[in-house]
C-alpha cells in the first residue's frame, strides 16, 4: 500500500480530462474536430503513440486522418504535406509525431505547420491557449505535487528539451538539460553513465524521454525526488519506460509508471489541443 501511493495514476487523471472534453463535444454534434497526424517511418515507440491516439481521439469524439510516410521521405515532399493540410479547411490540427529522422531538419518542419493549427504547441508562434501537451502533463503532476527546487531532464529531441526547460524556468527551477544520443548508450558506456547519474542526483524533479528501457536505477536519483518517465520501449508484448520501476520506487517520492502514467495524460490534453484549436476556429 505504501508504494501504491507513490504511484502516480495517469490513466485516472486522463480520463477526467477526455470526460469533460466528450462533453463539450457531444454538445456541438454532429459536428466533430479533426486531427491529421503525420507519422514518419515505423519506430515502435511512435506506431504506439499514434495508434493510441487514434483510439482514444474516436472515444472523444474526435476524427483523425493519418498520413504515414516512408523513414526515407524527403524533406520537400514533408513540406508539401504539411502545405496541403494547412491549406485544408476540413482539418482543424496538425500532430507532427516526433522523433523524425535524423536527416531531416525537425525545426523547419515544425516551423512550416501553421501556428493556428499545431496540436503539439511546438511552433515557436503558437497562440497562447495550446501547450505542449507533454509540457502540460508535466506541470500539472509537479504543481500537484508542490515540487520545486532542480529540475533534470534527459533527452533526445531538441525541440523537447528546450520547450521543458524553458516551462520548468517559468515555474522557477533550477535546470540541467542531459542530452543522450542514440549512438552512446549510458547502459554500456560506465563513464557516461556516471557523469549523468552524479547531475540527475542532485535533482528535486526528474525527467526522462530516451526510450532506453530501465535506464535510470536508483543512483540516479536521490531520496524524495519526483520522477517523470516519458520514455516508451516496445519489446514483444510488453512496455518499458526509461525507468527501472521496482528498484527506484522505495527511494523516490512519487513516480509515473510505464505504461499508464504520462502517455494517458499527454493523450488527454492534445485532445484538450484539438479542441481548444477547433472552438477558435
Amino acid at each position: 500500500m505504501k508504494n501504491e501511493n507513490k504511484i502516480i495514476d495517469g490513466k485516472l487523471i486522463a480520463e477526467t480530462i477526455k470526460d469533460n472534453i466528450t462533453k463539450e463535444i457531444f454538445n456541438i454534434l454532429p459536428n466533430h474536430p479533426s486531427l491529421a497526424i503525420i507519422l514518419v517511418g515505423n519506430k515502435p515507440d511512435s506506431e504506439i503513440y499514434v495508434s493510441l491516439k487514434e483510439r482514444e481521439a474516436k472515444k472523444v469524439g474526435i476524427d483523425t486522418h493519418l498520413y504515414r510516410l516512408d523513414s526515407k521521405v524527403e524533406e520537400k515532399e514533408l513540406l508539401e504535406v504539411i502545405d496541403f493540410l494547412n491549406k485544408d479547411k476540413a482539418i482543424d490540427a496538425i500532430l507532427l509525431q516526433l522523433p523524425l529522422p535524423e536527416k531531416i531538419n525537425a525545426d523547419k518542419i515544425i516551423n512550416a505547420i501553421d501556428p493556428l493549427k499545431d496540436a503539439d504547441g511546438f511552433h515557436p508562434h503558437h497562440p497562447d491557449y495550446i501547450i505542449s501537451p507533454v509540457i502540460a502533463a508535466a506541470d500539472f503532476i509537479v504543481k500537484n505535487y508542490k515540487a520545486k527546487g532542480r529540475a533534470c531532464i534527459f533527452y533526445r529531441s531538441e525541440v523537447f528539451g528546450q520547450g521543458l526547460k524553458k516551462h520548468f524556468e517559468l515555474l522557477g527551477f533550477e535546470v540541467d538539460l542531459l542530452a543522450v544520443s542514440e549512438k552512446d548508450d549510458p547502459r554500456i558506456n560506465k563513464s557516461l553513465k556516471n557523469n549523468l547519474s552524479l547531475i540527475s542526483s542532485k535533482a528535486d524533479v526528474v525527467v526522462s524521454a530516451l526510450g532506453l528501457p530501465h535506464f535510470l536505477d536508483k543512483n540516479y536519483f536521490k531520496a524524495g525526488a519526483l520522477v517523470i518517465d516519458i520514455g516508451i520501449t516496445k519489446e514483444g508484448s510488453f512496455v518499458f519506460g526509461d525507468v527501472d520501476f521496482d528498484e527506484v520506487i522505495d527511494k523516490v517520492q512519487a513516480l509515473t509508471p510505464v505504461p499508464g502514467g504520462i502517455g494517458p495524460m499527454t493523450i488527454a490534453f492534445l485532445f484538450k489541443n484539438v479542441w481548444e484549436i477547433f472552438k477558435h476556429h
